[in-house]
Formats: structure tokens, C-alpha cells, sequence
């Protein structure tokens, strides 16, 4: 079964930002990795797991840097992530923190993704790792998570906490290694598992800066298998740049039209469907947050106000701006 492995646009760190301030040109990187420079504006889109890594990848071409995943995470830090983040930043001690961040990042943060805690001879081990067949940029990926992963413990340990060693598979130039010890503060071993090794004793560390959690409600990250969640998500994703046709979406996916379509026919589904429910989808998202009509049908690339209301009539059974009034009764 093949698995597709999405991820927030926001794990990614402040990459426009980074970009920006060392020279290089954000349009210039986005249009390289294929994807919609308006993915800067929302944090919470989803986007395929390898098209995060290609993007990281191109940004550090950009600019020259190999530290970039190192300096994007340990910029953003943990409480950046969204929800995810805000939960496991709020636990009463360390181990529950990383408890919580092992369980929640596949349904809020990144699919096809596993976090593991180990502890034994007085260590704890805690791994990253990828279970998308992922290849290309997979390293650049394991410092991203090194940088949100040492930031949760240094909110417990202290900023002055220096693990034992991390362990990073695949070597590095013994350049850019130097430079990426000294953003982590903390030395590199070459092993066969990306993981962070400190005192266990550390993990009973408790919480000294907790705050009053603010309950973000997210929706959940499809299961990395489903193949029509998945199309559904890369529409909307291609919609911030257009109509996105099923000859984009499959070499997204790197998989032919003939098995998408297959794949879809047998859950009775099909990509002219999918198409409509996320036009739906992004439709309501907008209205809810004030865009008139206008914007709106101009937004989805309709020709004008009257074709998107009677598509959005035929989806709803109201016109958009019966659908207006009723939520702002509703509210």
C-alpha cells in the first residue's frame, strides 16, 4: 500500500523570513520546488511530506547554507507548530511533553512520520524518523525535527542544556557539520537512527514556565494510505494557485492518471467530484472569514459572481449570501 505523507506548511519554520534576510528570493525558491508562493500566508495548508523537503532543500541552494533546517526550527521553535505545539509545550513535565509530541504529530502535525522515546542504562534516546519512502532531502528533514525537538527540551531543562550527542544518519561535510553543532549546540555522531540522547534523569524535569493552554481545534491529518484524502488536500493546495487540472495532481503524487483514476473508481470516487467538494471547502472557509461574494468567486476562478452562486447553490442549497446570514444568526 503506498503511503503519502503530508505535513503543515508551518513545520517548515520561517522560511520566507530566513530567505529574505540572507539575499535570495523567496518567488524564486518557491517556483523551483513547484509550489504556491501563497503558502506563506497559510501556515496550516497541507502539502506532500517530499515537497516540504524539496522546498527546504531549494531554500538552502538559495541562500548557500546547509545550516538552513538547523536555523528554521531552532528559530521557530516548538510553540510555532500550531496546536500540536502548544500542547506538548504545555505538559506538566518533560516526559509527558514528549509523550504527547510522539502521539499527536501524525494526526496534527505530519504524517507518516514516528517519534519514539527509549530509555535505558540511564539514557533516553529519542528518535525521529520517516516511514514515507523518502529519500531526497531526508536529512535536511532530520535537522528540521532536531530543532523543534531540543527547543521542547530546553523548555523544561533550561536553555543551557546540551544533550549527550545527536545522532544524524548519512555523514556530513566536516563544514557543515561545525556549523550545525554549533546552531543545535550540540555534537554529531553518524548512526543509523536520527535521535537525541540526554540524562533520563532529565525527563522528570517538571514544567517551570507552563501557561494557560489555548484550545486550538484542528482538523486532523488524514491517514498517510488514504489516497482520495490525500487528492482532496493537494486540490485545495492547488487551488491558491489556480485550478489545478489531474495531470497536476499525479505528477504530485508521482503516480499515472490511469492509477489515480483507478484508485479513486474503486472507493467510488472521482477527481471531477473531489474537485467540486474542494471548491466547497475553500468556499465556506471564506465566506466564514468575511470575503464578500465577489472576492470569493474571483478567489476560486469563476467568471463572475452569478456562476460561482449557482455552483455554490447547488453544493449548499443557498445562495452565498443566504449562507452568510444563516451563519452570522448561527453565531
Amino acid at each position: 500500500m503506498r503511503i503519502f505523507g503530508l505535513t503543515k506548511t508551518r513545520s517548515m519554520g520561517p522560511v520566507g523570513a530566513l530567505i529574505e534576510r540572507s539575499g535570495g528570493s523567496i518567488a524564486h525558491v518557491f517556483k523551483r520546488a513547484k509550489l504556491p508562493l501563497r503558502l506563506i500566508e497559510e501556515p496550516d495548508q497541507l502539502i506532500l511530506l517530499k515537497d516540504q523537503l524539496n522546498l527546504v532543500d531549494c531554500a538552502a541552494r538559495e541562500i548557500g547554507d546547509e545550516t538552513l533546517p538547523a536555523r528554521l526550527s531552532t528559530e521557530a521553535g516548538i510553540v510555532s507548530l500550531g496546536g500540536y505545539g502548544m500542547q506538548v509545550a504545555n505538559m506538566p513535565n518533560l516526559n509527558r511533553a514528549i509523550t504527547c509530541a510522539n502521539t499527536l504529530i501524525g494526526p496534527l502535525l505530519q504524517s507518516a512520520t514516528r517519534l519514539a522515546l527509549i530509555v535505558e542504562n540511564g539514557y533516553a534516546k529519542w528518535t525521529y524518523g520517516l516511514t514515507a519512502p523518502i529519500v531526497t532531502g531526508r536529512q535536511q528533514n532530520e535537522m528540521l525535527a532536531f530543532g523543534y525537538m531540543l527547543d521542547l527540551i530546553r523548555r523544561f531543562a533550561g536553555p543551557a542544556f546540551t544533550p549527550t550527542r545527536l545522532e544524524l544518519p548519512g555523514g556530513l561535510p566536516l563544514a557543515t557539520k561545525s556549523a550545525v553543532e554549533t546552531v543545535f549546540r550540540a555534537e554529531i555522531s553518524r548512526r543509523e537512527t536520527a535521535a537525541i540522547i540526554f540524562p533520563a534523569e532529565v525527563l522528570n524535569t517538571p514544567n517551570l514556565r507552563p501557561r494557560r493552554l489555548n484550545v486550538i481545534n484542528e482538523s486532523e491529518l488524514p491517514d498517510a494510505t488514504n489516497i482520495i484524502a490525500c487528492v482532496e488536500r493537494l486540490i485545495i493546495l492547488g487551488l491558491l494557485d489556480g485550478r489545478p487540472s489531474i495531470t497536476e495532481i499525479c505528477r504530485r503524487m508521482q503516480i499515472s492518471r490511469r492509477t489515480l483514476q483507478r484508485n479513486l473508481n474503486s472507493s467510488g470516487a472521482s477527481f471531477d467530484a473531489l474537485l467540486r467538494r474542494a471548491l466547497m471547502t475553500r468556499a465556506v472557509g471564506f465566506l466564514r472569514n468575511g470575503r464578500s461574494v465577489t472576492d470569493v468567486a474571483f478567489e476560486l476562478g469563476y467568471a463572475d459572481t452569478a456562476h460561482f452562486s449557482r455552483a455554490f447553490r447547488r453544493w449548499t442549497g443557498q445562495s452565498p449570501r443566504q449562507w452568510c446570514t444563516a451563519h452570522a444568526q448561527r453565531r
